[in-house]
Formats: structure tokens, sequence, C-alpha cells
């Protein structure tokens, strides 16, 4: 769990506050507050969850309700390389289910967790409607057709390669627009 500064809770309370003049002090704006909210900070944040309480009134335990009822709200932040196993009924059929265990104990979270190094993020998808390829998994916009739980290890350590190696990279361009 990271710990907030003072700093990053202002900055939080600002843009909520920015977001509150956009929208109706009403019951009925919940959802698209909450959608703006989304937006701005990629998930609904536990401090923005009781800012919006306040604002409209409400328990936390309300707006919580509603937004853990739709699949589209993150408690969560994205990772930098957000993952997503589809778990559509073609993709379940063949080992989808095998294959979230073998991320899941690869990257040592859970299903809507992010890894230590906000490197990773897991969630299952209903469908990504790549049903010939089942099972599938996708890494941000990158498809990974007909997985297997032996196949994570070997997709993720090829990107983690790649990341590391796009991390040196990108330093050493810097570097030189420093030098």
């Amino acid at each position: 769990m990271t710990v907030q500064t003072n700093e990053e809770a202002d900055q939080i309370d600002e843009k909520l506050t920015e977001i509150f003049v956009q929208c109706e002090k009403d019951r009925s704006q919940l959802i698209p507050i909450l959608q703006k909210v989304q937006e701005t900070f990629g998930y609904l944040p536990k401090q923005a969850i009781l800012a919006v309480s306040s604002h409209l009134e409400m328990t936390d335990a309300q707006i919580f309700g509603v937004a853990s009822f739709y699949n589209h709200f993150r408690f969560t932040p994205l990772g930098k390389n957000p993952i997503q196993m589809c778990m559509g009924t073609a993709c379940h059929m063949v080992g989808g289910g095998l294959v979230l265990e073998g991320l899941e104990r690869a990257l040592d979270i859970e299903v809507g967790g992010i890894t230590e190094d906000k490197e990773f993020s897991l969630d299952r998808v209903a469908c990504v409607g790549c049903c010939g390829l089942a099972p599938v998994m996708v890494i941000g916009e990158k498809i990974y057709p007909k997985m297997t739980s032996t196949k994570v290890d070997e997709v993720l350590v090829n990107l983690k390669i790649e990341i590391k190696e796009k991390t040196e990279s990108e330093g050493g361009e810097q570097a030189a627009k420093k030098g």
C-alpha cells in the first residue's frame, strides 16, 4: 500500500473540486461524477469516494455500492502494462482459468491488483472478441493468442526484458540531451 503525501492529497482535492464545479450537486449525477473521477485519476481513489459522498450528501457505502456494481469502475490504479485475461465462454472452456491462475502466481497479485512496482495490473474480462484464438490474454494493446499456463512465464520474461531495454535506452537519450 502506498502512502500519500499531503501535497498529493491536496492535488487530488483540487482536481475533485474542478470536477464538482462541472456537475450539479444532485444524486442523479453520481455516475457521471464517478466517470469523471475515474477519467481524471484512472481509478476511484478512496479519498475521491469520500469527497463524492460529502459532495452529494450520501454515505461512502452508497457510493461504493453503486461504483462496485459496474465493472467499468476500478478501485486500484492500472499498471503501466495492464493485463487482461479473457474469461468468455470460449477462453474459459479451453483453459483460460488456468492461464489466469498462472498470471496471479507469476505476478504475485490477484485479479484486480497491481504489482508493487506499478508495472503490471491484472484483470479478467468477459470477452475480447477473439474466440477463435482462445484462450486470449491482452497486455496493453497486444493480443496473446492460444495462451497456456506454461506460456505465461515466457511472455512475462520477454516483456520485462523489453521494458528494461526501453527504460535503459530512454535513460541514455535523456542523458545525451542534457550533455
